[in-house]
């Protein structure tokens, strides 16, 4: 017994001079690895400048770079580790690496696409997008998923290998400088002139709050149906993450001023004109019990 304590006695002493070159190897690691912080730091702030990067990717890629430069210290370290060369550290690690290979694939999957959607540059935190059905502002890009905030205050989280499959709209990227037009449709008879519908339709817009004048709202006659003409109608909101409510306005002066000014709207569709205009009759537009004013 006391011969099996004096061995591992040495053997920890022996392990000394092993354990403070790995001590060492950590803290030239960790050396690194803040000053790689400050460099994306500075990048991510705009202090600094970088034309092979943009400040949005800073912090990803900080991330990447740190975790390469751990894993370059624990390859460079491993050897010193007591014990390294023993059968049973060897057999423990390839355990632990076939359980990690096994069960990360799927996470393997959802880091990658995180590292695309980044790098893409698709995303970034305060956008309003839609991604597939969910409409709403991306308030996290993590590692696993994105999750975006909807206007009816849900948090959506989408994991981040169907991002990077679905499709992805981002209101926000041109909104402040060329304005990303909205679209809505009516179809009016092709007995009601074009242009007195034009007019109609940019008078609705020009009576909405929310919608921007530069660049004006367009009007498009979109298709020639059987029984009608399509209309569309394109205008931008001052701010897209309130396209929803500025739609619905929008929406609610097209009916006024087409009721207004006597001009029937062919949705949904029939097969033969009825006697009277299917129109609402301004004396009737506060019926009860809506309130005079809304």
């Amino acid at each position: 017994m006391l011969s099996t304590m004096e061995r591992l006695g040495l053997d920890m002493v022996h392990a000394i001079p092993s354990l403070f070159t790995v001590l060492l190897i950590l803290l030239i690691a960790r050396f690194f690895v803040r000053l790689l912080h400050l460099f994306f730091k500075a990048i991510e702030q705009g202090s600094v400048e970088v034309a092979w990067l943009h400040p949005e990717t800073a912090q990803p890629s900080r991330r990447l770079a740190s975790a390469v430069l751990w894993l370059f210290a624990a390859v460079m370290a491993y050897p010193y580790l007591p014990g390294s060369g023993t059968d049973a550290f060897k057999g423990a690690s390839v355990f632990i690496g076939l359980v990690l290979s096994l069960g990360s694939s799927g996470l393997v999957n959802q880091v990658m696409s995180s590292f695309m959607i980044t790098y893409a540059r698709a995303l970034r935190l305060g956008d309003f997008v839609r991604v597939g059905d969910v409409e709403g502002i991306v308030h996290h890009l993590g590692v696993l998923s994105t999750k975006i905030k909807t206007l009816r205050g849900e948090e959506i989280t989408i994991p981040n290998a169907i991002v990077v499959g679905t499709t992805t709209t981002n209101y926000s990227r041109f909104a402040g400088t060329d304005g990303v037009y909205a679209p809505t449709s009516v179809t009016i008879g092709y007995d009601t002139p074009w242009r007195q519908v034009q007019s109609l339709l940019l008078l609705a817009a020009e009576r909405t709050p929310g919608v921007r004048k530069t660049p004006a709202p367009l009007v498009r006659q979109s298709e020639l149906q059987d029984f009608y003409v399509k209309y569309t109608l394109l205008v931008c909101p001052d701010l897209p993450e309130l396209r929803l409510f500025v739609m619905s306005e929008l929406h609610a002066n097209i009916l006024d001023a087409f009721n207004e000014y006597g001009v029937q709207i062919m949705s949904p569709n029939y097969e033969a004109d009825p006697e009277g205009l299917k129109i609402v009759p301004k004396g009737k537009w506060h019926a009860a019990p809506a309130k005079n004013g809304e």
